[in-house]
């Protein structure tokens, strides 16, 4: 397929089911999943200009390089269980799985401590495939700072959040300086093919420039024409001048692909809808089930669980490069706004008596197997009433429940378990 910028032609896998086993290790990617159309990883580059030092002018004479770090403002508006899966087990950090039926479930807890001197949580690798294909890169090291499970009437589930990286990355482009005389038709490559296979469009269109110096310091366009399926491969030019003197081509392109610019499969599971929701206010976590609690239905407006880590990639001493060598989480935090009529005096009461209450919320998708249905459930051992103020919302009572998450002695802050047919996630190779 010839070469396009459209953004539905957009990919993104992931190291879904293995972590990294140590910062700045890649993982292979083993899960290509769906995203919202926005949804570009890309690297924050650290530059700082001169302009605070004296350097003679009154402006800017030089732009410092502090290398990079990777953001992935993630979104989805149709959630899968898989979602949950890839963001929830490094989000929280601590999976355990177990069989069932033809699928397995995924038990899903906040890791207790750090993972290790450098992480505070597990990290995967990412990969994007911009377009079809402008670039493909690979970033090392991303790790979940924080996300937002949306949960509205009548609609899809959401999950949102914010991803960082280390800022190491691999790209599948690659400049290549070639040196012949300016008179030459055709210059050949050190040693790879350019990828595109039979295809002589695909690969004329995956060499994306070539510049000769004619003059010192003076870059040339060059025109090109044929890319041969040898490799190295051969690249057919209009001859850029006509002197005698051997000059620099700098040749931009995509070499034949090899191991990680081959995505792996899309994994398609059911988008999770609210109207299969069961959410339960009240209640108590038993280890085992969820018991007691009123179940909350047509008066649910909206549900927002937001979750914080505060991961930071961090450039520290010894780490070198130009990518950060640590990522530490400030400190986990949980709150949860529920949006509902107000019917009673429920949560009103909650707040007066200060205690603390229950809180299940079960989303369930089409099946997985003849038996199981794909499903994320989500249990809150012990929530309190911040706030509920009341008001009016068109011509009926509502109420606004901001609630907190607290960290039960016994079950934890959170457990999370997520039903499909992936063997794990965040898992140890």
């Amino acid at each position: 397929m010839p070469r396009s910028y459209q953004a539905t032609h957009n990919q993104i896998a992931v190291s879904a089911n293995l972590r990294e086993t140590a910062i700045n290790t890649v993982a292979a990617l083993d899960t290509t999943m769906l995203f919202d159309l926005g949804n570009v990883i890309d690297l924050e580059r650290r530059r700082q200009p001169n302009a605070d030092e004296a350097s003679g002018y009154e402006e800017a004479d030089l732009i410092y390089d502090l290398g990079a770090k990777a953001k992935w403002p993630l979104s989805t508006g149709r959630a899968q269980p898989q979602h949950f899966g890839l963001v929830l087990g490094y989000g929280l950090g601590s999976v355990s799985t177990a069989a069932l039926g033809d699928g397995y479930k995924h038990t899903i807890t906040p890791l207790a401590g750090d993972l290790d001197d450098d992480r505070s949580n597990p990290t995967f690798t990412a990969g994007m495939r911009f377009g079809n294909t402008v670039l493909k890169r690979r970033f090392a090291s991303m790790g979940v700072s924080d996300f937002t499970a949306s949960f509205s009437k009548d609609d899809w589930v959401k999950l949102s959040g914010n991803v960082v990286g280390t800022g190491l990355v691999a790209d599948n482009v690659v400049e290549e300086v070639v040196s012949a005389l300016p008179t030459v038709e055709e210059l050949t490559l050190a040693a790879n093919a350019v990828e595109g296979g039979a295809s002589a469009v695909v690969r004329l269109q995956n060499v994306q420039r070539i510049r000769a110096e004619l003059t010192t310091g003076v870059w040339t366009e060059v025109v090109y024409t044929a890319v041969s399926a040898v490799e190295p491969a051969v690249i057919t030019i209009a001859a850029p001048g006509a002197g005698g003197e051997v000059v620099n081509y700098r040749i931009l392109y995509i070499p034949a692909e090899a191991d990680w610019h081959t995505f792996p499969a899309r994994v398609q599971e059911t988008p999770l809808r609210v109207s299969e929701m069961t959410l339960k206010v009240g209640g108590k976590w038993s280890g085992t089930e969820f018991g007691g609690g009123r179940e909350l239905q047509a008066e649910l407006k909206s549900l927002e669980w937001s979750f914080k880590n505060g991961i930071t990639p961090e450039f520290v001493p010894g780490g070198g490069g130009q990518y950060a060598s640590r990522m530490i989480r400030e400190g986990r935090d949980q709150t949860i706004k529920l949006s509902r009529e107000f019917r009673e005096y429920i949560l009103q009461q909650h707040i007066d008596a200060n205690d603390e209450l229950g809180l299940y919320i079960q989303c369930v998708g089409g099946l997985m197997d003849a038996t199981y249905y794909y499903t994320v459930e989500i249990i809150f051992p012990s929530v309190g009433v911040i706030a509920a103020p009341i008001s009016v919302d068109g011509k009926r009572l509502a109420e606004a429940g901001d609630l907190k998450v607290l960290e039960d002695a016994t079950y934890g802050s959170v457990i999370v378990n997520v039903q499909n047919l992936q063997a794990k996630y965040a898992g140890v190779a």
